[in-house]
Parts: C-alpha cells; structure tokens; sequence
C-alpha cells in the first residue's frame, strides 16, 4: 500500500508547503493553502519511471499528414482559436457566472455534430435533461451530439474510450473528481489531477478537450495556477450580464495568436456572431450629444470603432469623484490632469463620469484623444463634430502620439461612413487615407480640442 502524506497546497501558483500559514510564501497571497492528501511513490514505481516508454523521433522523421485544424462554421471562435480547433488541443473557457460559456459551447457542439460524427458533452453541474431544456431553446437536435451527466473522471474517460468522439466538451473541470484522489471536487489536487488526465487522452488520441473553467470573485480561473499551464489554450468570455455583448478573448494559445477577440450578441436563440462589431456599438449613437467621441481602437488584429461618453457635473461634496466604466481609472486621472494642467480646464470641482457603450473594455493608449476630447466637451457643453473619428495617444506635456497600424483604423472608419479622422500630426503626414476620409492634424491636445470641438 502507497504511504501518504499531507501537505498544502497554494490554489493561486500551485506550490506545496509543510505547514499551513495564512499567507503563501511564494506568491504572498493569503488564504490559498488548502490541505491535500498525496501519495508517495514506491521505490519501485520510481525505478519503473526510469525505462522508457517511447522511443525520441528526428524532427523530419515525424509525420504531420492528415494533422489539419478541425474547421469551425463560426468565424468568431475560429478566428479566436487560431483558425480552427487543433486535433489533441485542450482549451480552458473562463468566465463569469451566466455570461453564456455552456451556451456558446453548446453551440459549437452542435455544428460540428452535423457531419455525424460523436460529439460528447460532459455535464457535472447538470442532470442530462436539464442539458436538453438547454438544447430545446437554441434548437439543438443533433443526434450524434450525446450527453453524460458525470462527475467521475473514470467514468468519463471509460465513455470517450468507448464512444472515440471527434470532440469532448467538460462542464466544468472543477465538478469532476478521480477516485485515485482523497481530496473533494474542485480542490487543488482533484483539479490537477484531472486536467493531467484529460490532457493525456486528448494527446494520446488526437481528440480534443474544451474544459469549463469556473472564476473567482477577482475575474480569475478558480482552482491552482497550474491548471492554465497545462492546457494549450485559455479563452475567457467577457461582458456585462446586463449588456447583450459578449467578447471571447484568448489570454494563451500555444497554436495561434493572442491578440484576437470575437464579438457575440446574447439573444433568445443563444449567441450570434457580430460580424460587424464597429456598426453595432454605433447604431443607437446621438450625433450632436455633448460628451461624445468615437475612438478607432484595435483589438488584436480587428479594428473596432467606439463611442466614449463622457458627463462633467459640478460636485456637491468635498472631494470630486472620478468613476470610469470600460477604461483604465489611472489612465483616467492621467488625462484629467494633464486636461487641467496643459489646457487650462477647472476640474477640481467636476465629478467626471466616462463611460464605453457596449460594456466593451479599452486599454491601449489610441483612445487617449477620444476620451479627453470627451471630457472637454461634456465640460464646455460643446458636442463633438459627428463626422469625425479620433486616434491618438496623449503624452504628460499635451502633445499627441502615433500610433501603430493607422491604415487599418482609417479604413474602418471610412468604412462606416466617418468623412474626417483627428490624427496626430506626424502620422498625417505618413499616412494616406482611404478615398472619401480627410486626415485633420494636431500637435498638441489644445489643437485637437480646436479641430474637434463644433465652432
């Protein structure tokens, strides 16, 4: 009989510990350990793992024949997934409670089982008919879609073993428990463990594995660090519970970019796809409203055009408050300063309020320009000329910086209609746009509030 031994275990980087200590050693962080039992090895086992098991192969050697991705019929997943799903992948999707992770997955499921091949959803947080009131209402009906309400990882495994399926969706890692283990679900060796074994399959047999992840209170993957160091790839599907948009950002992917989003709208029928992210976010825009700018930001390799509202409003306390909603509040503060300082604008006395419609999240510095120009004009009471797009990064002295692929956001721009963009000027110089957009120049944020301002 294998001895074993406690020790515990830090649920945030995954380091074990002898002894119990409010806070983690390694990475600071406090209340993380938690107590697992694990099994020593026997000194023959540690002897065994000595002999290989498989022979090393020279790279030209192996064979990547018939190793394709598995094509995807919904260009927003695709595109976040690198192109397709790779054959022996395992993907972590992440996210808040009821943001559509089951959905989205449900549906991805449901079209790669028309081609008739064994689609296997695992369910451990819901009875199988409760999967199927699910199907009913996006209007699943695949019969080579089959579901398994298990939390057994024997179980599990035993089923895909039998069934081969083309693909294995888990609903969620943290509801699932091997036998091998003392520890209950969703503890830090049950998580590790699992995964391991998942990943072995997936590996073994070129099946891929989609894993749902459960979140903490701080937007993070639940369960130890490691477990999105085991998995290839990790997307997290992000948006307001009460805003319809759904963004699916990936955060790893050992098979294809980083940078990329795909845009989702929740309706009655499940997810659609947003093919044309910039024109939503716009359709409900008030052109002559004071204390809105449009920003060209760019998400991965996807130019998004979004309005940023601003409201300026005389306080009736002590302090003023600064409250941003979609943007970075330091970068706030930084603007607000510099808006202050270098223009002249009396803000101390102003609650400030910026806001991005849609529930979207911005973070690259491009939208610096949109968002001090909404400030001034909600301030002034001056609405935004309603042609114009804006792009720029603002510096600590007032002057305006390029930004990088410039080409792409005067072309989504002119695409939507816009007939003028607010640049910096070094750029408009460079850069040529497209027929039918003007590039108007600015050095300094002074001459870009003159420019943008309705005179």
């Amino acid at each position: 009989m294998a001895k074993t031994r406690t020790q515990y275990v830090c649920q945030n980087c995954g380091s074990a510990q002898m002894k119990w200590a409010g806070r983690c050693p390694d990475c600071g962080e406090w209340n993380t350990l938690v107590e697992t039992v694990v099994a020593e090895p026997s000194k023959s086992a540690a002897r065994a793992a000595l002999v290989p098991t498989s022979a090393a192969q020279p790279l030209p050697a192996i064979a990547s024949d018939g190793f394709a991705r598995i094509p995807l019929p919904l260009p927003e997943l695709s595109r976040v997934l690198g192109g397709g799903i790779v054959p022996g992948s395992v993907v972590l999707v992440g996210g808040d409670p009821g943001i559509g992770k089951s959905t989205l997955l449900l549906q991805m499921a449901s079209f790669l089982a028309r081609d008739g091949k064994p689609i296997l959803y695992v369910s451990g947080e819901e009875s199988a008919q409760q999967v199927k009131l699910r199907a009913d209402r996006l209007g699943v009906a695949d019969a080579s879609l089959y579901v398994l309400a298990e939390v057994s990882l024997e179980q599990v495994l035993a089923q895909m073993e039998h069934l081969h399926p083309r693909l294995t969706i888990v609903d969620s890692i943290q509801s699932v428990y091997t036998e091998e283990l003392t520890g209950a679900a969703g503890s830090v060796g049950q998580v590790r463990e699992c995964a391991s074994q998942l990943l072995r399959f997936a590996k073994s047999n070129n099946s891929p594995v989609f894993l749902v992840g459960h979140v903490t209170k701080t937007g993070a993957i639940a369960g130890p660090r490691v477990l999105e160091h085991i998995v290839d790839t990790v997307l997290y599907l992000e948006g307001e519970r009460f805003q319809s948009y759904r963004l699916l950002r990936s955060v790893k992917n050992r098979f294809g970019s980083t940078n990329e989003v795909g845009v989702f709208e929740m309706g009655e029928g499940g997810l659609r796809e947003v093919l044309n992210p910039s024109e939503a976010f716009l359709a409900e825009r008030l052109p002559n409203a004071a204390g809105s700018a449009i920003a060209v930001t760019l998400e991965g390799t996807r130019p998004l055009l979004v309005e940023i509202q601003a409201l300026s409003s005389t306080t009736s306390f002590a302090i003023s408050r600064r409250t941003a909603n979609g943007v970075d509040f330091n970068r706030l503060l930084l603007l607000v300063a510099v808006l202050s300082k270098r223009l002249g604008l009396r803000l101390s006395d102003q609650d400030i309020f910026v806001n991005v419609v849609g529930g979207l999240k911005v973070s690259e510095p491009a939208a610096d320009l949109a968002v001090a120009i909404a400030i001034a004009s909600s301030f002034k009471n001056v609405p935004v000329m309603a042609d114009l797009a804006i792009v720029g990064e603002i510096g600590l002295s007032g002057e305006l910086r390029a930004v990088g692929q410039l080409a792409k956001r005067l072309n989504e721009a002119a695409k939507l209609g816009f007939k003028r963009c607010l640049v910096p000027r070094g750029a408009a110089r460079q850069a040529q746009g497209p027929d039918g957009l003007g590039l108007v120049g600015a050095r300094s944020l002074d001459e870009a509030l003159e420019a943008a301002l309705v005179r």
